[in-house]
């Protein structure tokens, strides 16, 4: 007979880890960029709206499977569709998804951990030149030293385990990322124009509402909260029988909004100041141009009012920020496969480490080397008109088609294999009064009716922008 399989230690340390996972880059500069170029106040609606509409019954419904199962999400669809059902196969691509994500993701965090280093050591004029990051990137010594630093601390949180390792490093890290995330908000706010900023932000405009609208703010908030990853059915599978499914999911959507909407507060506003006349369509579609390019030019131009030592700590607190928002969503996404090699494979979890570092390694040496210093990586494949490196088609491929794929695959398998009423009983376990609640009544309903649709819909115009360079939506 195994050993009893590890729980979080509380409500609390659940909830924090399971925001650490959904709080990353993502929400601290995609979000802002997508809410720039998206309307401001009507991405914002229509993001609120999917986050309660949409994305809180798929999280009700991975994190039930989960605790039902008390396994990897291999594990869970076997346990729940029958040993040999093709189930399986739904399992295993929550599997393969959160490894590969990994891979790109250590990635830029790599980067960010290069970022935070130069800032702290007064480097901002040089990450703020046009060549800084481009030269950066391509420096074979910054990023393998950085990738041994980034990778001891993420094993060295996971080879705790789950409550000594991710719950006790959530419980540092995502209250330090509120404090510091709260306290540049503040100082933004004082800066010159930033009311301007604030207000395309805060003050919806119903006539930008468009598809394109809709279909963008599905997409931030589906991704945003980690659905599709197998993290929620992992982490479920990882809290008690008395935990209150229904107000976890609940508060850990609404830390990540939170964090989502409050870097909107310091991004928007710093946007603006530092050019007033801004045309938020000039703003890059990517996160990464966002931190890597365009906010270190914010920082250094702010030594013009507070000096370059004081820029330089503002920047600095900046990438720390990221870098620990960074790192909680590394952990978490990294424990999927490793929790896999420990429930299916009988590893130890020093033995499940190993087998995900060293895979992962590879394939995060590989695209490191795919931004121009071998360029057979570099030009990998070509699709949707332009040529793609291997971090791109790893991007493209598992964080932005698979992932609704994966969101598709749970609900259909909650509504037609595991069944309605299993997943109900399941939600009322820690929570009798649940089956009696309108939220009961709308996750019985939208997950096999309105839901499935929606992801579908996102999966086609994913599919169809990305490899064919045709937008369904407009």
């Amino acid at each position: 007979m195994g050993a009893p399989r590890e729980e979080f230690s509380s409500k609390l340390g659940f909830i924090l880890a399971a925001a650490g996972s959904a709080v990353g880059i993502g929400n601290i500069v995609g979000f802002p960029v997508n809410a720039a170029k998206n309307g401001g106040g009507a991405f914002l609606l229509m993001y609120a709206i999917f986050v309660l509409a949409i994305c809180l019954p798929v999280m009700m419904a991975e994190m039930a499977v989960g605790r039902k199962a008390a396994k990897n999400p291999v594990g869970a669809y076997k346990a729940l569709a029958g040993e040999n059902s093709k189930w399986g196969i739904a399992g295993l691509l929550g599997i393969i998804t959160p490894f590969m994500i990994a891979v790109f993701y250590t990635v830029l965090t790599i980067w960010i951990f290069i970022y935070l280093v130069m800032t702290v050591t007064g480097q901002l004029d040089y990450l703020a030149s046009g060549q800084g990051f481009g030269e950066i990137i391509n420096n074979p010594y910054y990023l393998f030293s950085s990738m041994v630093v980034v990778g001891a601390l993420i094993a060295g949180i996971l080879n705790f385990g789950v409550k000594d390792g991710i719950e006790r490093a959530a419980k540092i890290m995502m209250p330090s990322l509120f404090i510091m995330l709260i306290l540049l908000v503040i100082f933004v706010l004082t800066l010159d124009n930033a009311v301007s900023g604030l207000k395309f932000y805060l003050i919806p405009d119903i006539d930008k509402i468009t598809p394109a609208v809709i279909s963008g703010a599905m997409s931030q908030a589906f991704f945003s909260l980690s659905l599709g990853m197998g993290i929620l059915v992992t982490y479920g599978s990882y809290i008690s029988k008395k935990t209150d499914i229904e107000g976890s999911a609940k508060l850990v959507a609404i830390t990540d909004t939170s964090v989502a909407f409050i870097a909107g507060l310091m991004v928007l506003p710093a946007i603006f100041s530092f050019n007033p006349n801004i045309n938020p369509d000039e703003l890059s579609d990517s996160s990464v141009s966002m931190i890597f390019v365009f906010l270190p030019k914010i920082f250094l131009a702010l030594q013009t009012s507070i000096g370059f030592f004081f820029a330089s700590v503002i920047a600095s607190i900046f990438f720390l920020l990221v870098f620990f928002a960074a790192l909680t969503s590394l952990v978490s996404i990294i424990e999927v496969p490793v929790s896999y090699f420990i429930d299916e494979k009988k590893h130890s979890r020093k033995k499940a480490l190993r087998t995900v570092f060293i895979s992962g390694s590879v394939l995060a040496i590989l695209a490191t080397l795919s931004f121009g210093l071998v360029p057979f990586l570099t030009k990998f494949v070509a699709y949707g008109g332009a040529d793609k490196s291997l971090f791109d088609v790893i991007y493209d491929m598992f964080y932005d088609t698979i992932l609704p794929l994966n969101g598709l695959l749970i609900c259909l398998f909650v509504t037609y294999r595991w069944k309605k009423h299993n997943l109900n009983a399941e939600l009322s376990e820690g929570n009798d009064s649940f089956g009696k609640s309108f939220l009961a009544k709308y996750v019985d309903f939208s997950l096999g009716t309105f839901i499935p649709v929606i992801l579908a819909l996102i999966l086609i115009n994913t599919v169809a922008k990305i490899y064919f360079g045709y937008n369904v939506f407009g």
